[in-house]
């Protein structure tokens, strides 16, 4: 043994070739921790102190190869000084550096994901041999930075400038077959040749067959792009990077100045360059913000990971009502694998619903992800129904018929007697209470929430809600559902509207206070759609539906009459009253013309501005912090008075909810994120200054008063 550490070991073997396996002790996955860098330098020591040696191969014994650093640490390195974080990069620099220089060939057997940190690992090798199922890439700029171990460097030199920006700018996982043909990999094989293959190329180096040193002095040098081709490539990106990533995502388009900037230069100076614009990047609000949204999403992943694992599989799903919501739902069921019952009482809305999920695993199939032979298997996954003939083998259903307590109450009743005594019911309700829905059921505990979101197809989100009767292993069953179908579920406890729903009313309620002052709806959306939001509230709201939210409206004003209901009728119900539905009927704040692609496009029309304009006292000009502060001011608000109340399990959970469920800007990191980083006293005398004015809907609770005078935050110290 040349070496033996935590999470590598260094052995020599047969013909003098040295294996350096990543096994990190403890954990599932090899992540390149501080430590772990600490240990490849220590080991890449040991190799260089070790006489006769004619080549190393770089392996894995998890079954991914690194899945990158440890972005665990990342918020507390990021917080240092640029100095700091530059020495940091530095010393990594040195080390793949060395790597990239030992004295003889050197080979990656890549056998599984190798993102990030272990991308670049294997970048400084100089052959790379993939396992068929693998994936490698460089998802940086996802989390606000770029690849900072030298991926900016190496990667154009290996596979062309123009691939490397499409690989780094996108933050794409790419799969063997892509890898090889841009040649990113010298070789694709199966799992089981994956070493023989790996040391038969280092043989081939020694032999001479294979010109190692000219691999390492392409690396090393300056791009091959003459001044023309450096700007047909980098500066039409730009461009493109920058109108798809958008003003809020700086490190797409930092990425490309950074490949830009380099390219003439040798690996040294251009590994300086990317080390300055790393620095930069991480110690930004976004990146902060992005890391902070990943740990996040790891956190709820972890506990949906809980309860999967107590929970009875479910190998037969149903689901009630085949409108455009239950062939979504039995879309989703079916592509992901679990089969499915569609029942309705009509004839034609089982057609409804079918030709939702034809539809969709058409689309499939245009793009390639399908082959035909796929769709007909996974479409046989749907069975349409009439009947409760074949309930009794259901392991969960769905309820997803019209959102009606009494229509609810009524379908749940009578599928209860058609199901087993172990079968889970679980309604899609995005407001109606769960304890209300479960007061006639004989089995109670059976029963629980399970909240998608439209459409369900795209919608990462799925709330579950648990009742006051609903069992763990209900719960549990459920979720597991959730995440069977690719969701991300989030356990919440029952109330008005649960928690998406009820943080989003009173964001609603911030609008209409707007335009009832005066404000000019499309500068209210276009504030908002600045600030971040994918589509400003009036614009959501014909999204929504005028009907969905009065009755939404009505449901909360009924729970919360101290803030949200409303005196006098709102621009909402003005709308809803003059059959101006939103998208669904073309008109609603804007009315909708199909463009040339057969898709909605709003315009201006100037029956709605009269309509707004009837309601409101007057005209008045907002300022844009005015219009942000009243309209995000009641939704943080309402998030924190959802986690005080116990409706959310944590502050991951509640912002990651909000990410997923309504499009909260992502880079902010959601809300509670955003009070920390305004800083709670300074939110609590926002709220306060608005509330003396605008009423209830802005007052701050008296915990979040006691956060602010004790200096706390809702995610403690680099978090």
């Amino acid at each position: 043994m040349i070496y033996q550490g935590n999470a590598i070991t260094v052995a020599r073997g047969g013909d003098d070739i040295a294996t350096l396996t990543f096994d990190l002790q403890g954990e599932s996955v090899n992540k390149l921790s501080g430590a772990v860098i600490r240990e490849l330098g220590q080991a890449l020591d040991a190799v260089r102190g070790e006489s006769g040696l004619k080549g190393l191969m770089l392996k894995s014994a998890k079954e991914a190869f690194i899945v990158g650093a440890d972005i665990t640490e990342f918020h507390a390195m990021f917080e240092k000084e640029e100095a700091d974080i530059l020495a940091m990069l530095e010393q990594v620099h040195g080390i793949f550096n060395g790597l990239e220089d030992l004295p003889f060939p050197t080979v990656t057997a890549l056998n599984g994901l190798a993102l990030g940190g272990g991308c670049e690992v294997a970048l400084s090798t100089d052959f790379r041999v993939m396992s068929e199922s693998a994936k490698i890439g460089l998802p940086e700029t996802k989390l606000g930075i770029l690849p900072g171990w030298g991926g900016c460097v190496r990667l154009p030199r290996v596979i062309g400038a123009d691939n490397a920006i499409e690989w780094i700018a996108g933050g794409t996982e790419n799969r063997a077959e892509a890898c090889l043909k841009v040649g990113a990999v010298d070789a694709v094989v199966p799992a089981e040749d994956l070493e023989a293959a790996s040391l038969d190329i280092l043989a081939r180096a020694n032999a001479g067959e294979l010109d190692y040193q000219a691999r390492r002095s392409e690396k090393n040098s300056a791009l091959n792009l003459n001044p023309v081709e450096q700007m047909m490539v980098f500066e039409t990106s730009k461009g493109f990077v920058a109108g798809k990533a958008g003003p809020h995502y700086p490190a797409p388009v930092e990425s490309i100045k950074v490949m830009q900037k380099g390219c003439g230069e040798t690996r040294d100076r251009a590994q300086a360059i990317e080390a300055k614009a790393f620095a930069k990047l991480a110690r930004t609000e976004v990146c902060f913000n992005l890391v902070g949204l990943f740990l996040n999403d790891q956190v709820v992943k972890k506990q949906g990971g809980k309860y999967a694992k107590t929970a009875a599989p479910v190998k037969q799903a149903a689901v009630l009502g085949a409108g455009i919501m239950g062939g979504g739902i039995a879309y989703q069921s079916a592509a992901k694998g679990t089969p499915i019952l569609m029942k309705d009482i009509k004839e034609e809305a089982i057609e409804l619903g079918l030709k939702e999920a034809r539809k969709l695993f058409g689309k499939q199939a245009q793009r390639g992800k399908l082959t035909p032979q796929a769709v007909a298997e996974k479409l046989g996954n749907i069975r349409p129904t009439l009947s409760y003939g074949d309930f009794g083998h259901v392991d969960l259903v769905v309820e997803a018929v019209v959102e009606n307590p009494k229509v609810k109450d009524a379908v749940l009743t009578e599928v209860e007697a058609q199901v087993g005594e172990d079968t889970i019911l679980a309604s899609n309700t995005s407001t109606i209470s769960i304890n209300r829905l479960a007061a006639n059921l004989k089995r109670p505990e059976n029963f629980c929430g399970m909240h998608f979101f439209n459409p369900v197809h795209r919608m990462p989100l799925v709330e579950v809600i648990r009742g006051e009767k609903s069992s763990d292993a209900a719960i549990a069953a459920t979720v597991a559902y959730a995440r069977a179908m690719g969701k991300t579920p989030i356990v919440v406890n029952d109330c008005p509207g649960f928690l998406v729903n009820r943080v989003l009313f009173p964001y609603f309620g911030g609008f209409t206070l707007l335009v009832e002052q005066g404000a000019d709806f499309q500068r209210v959306d276009k504030v908002m759609e600045k600030f971040g939001w994918p589509m400003g509230p009036a614009y959501l709201l014909d999204v929504v539906g005028m009907d969905t939210a009065v009755h939404a409206n009505e449901v909360m004003a009924e729970g919360f009459p101290d803030r949200m209901a409303r005196e006098g009728k709102t621009a909402i119900q003005a709308m809803y009253e003059n059959e101006r539905l939103g998208q669904k009927n073309g008109k609603g704040f804007y009315a909708y013309e199909l463009d040339r692609k057969g898709k909605q496009k709003k315009v201006v029309d100037d029956a709605a501005i009269g309509l707004v304009k009837e309601l409101a006292a007057g005209s008045r000009e907002f300022s844009d912090e005015d219009i942000i502060a009243r309209m995000m001011v009641p939704l943080c608000m309402e998030t924190v008075r959802c986690l005080e109340d116990n409706i959310v399990g944590t502050p991951a959970e509640a912002d990651m909810a909000l990410i997923y469920g309504i499009g909260f800007p992502p880079f902010r990191g959601g809300a509670l994120r955003y009070i920390d980083a305004m800083g709670v006293a300074e939110f609590v005398a926002l709220a306060d200054s608005l509330a003396s004015e605008l009423g209830a809907l802005y007052a701050p609770t008296e915990r979040l008063r006691e956060m602010a005078n004790a200096g706390e935050t809702f995610y403690g110290q680099s978090h």
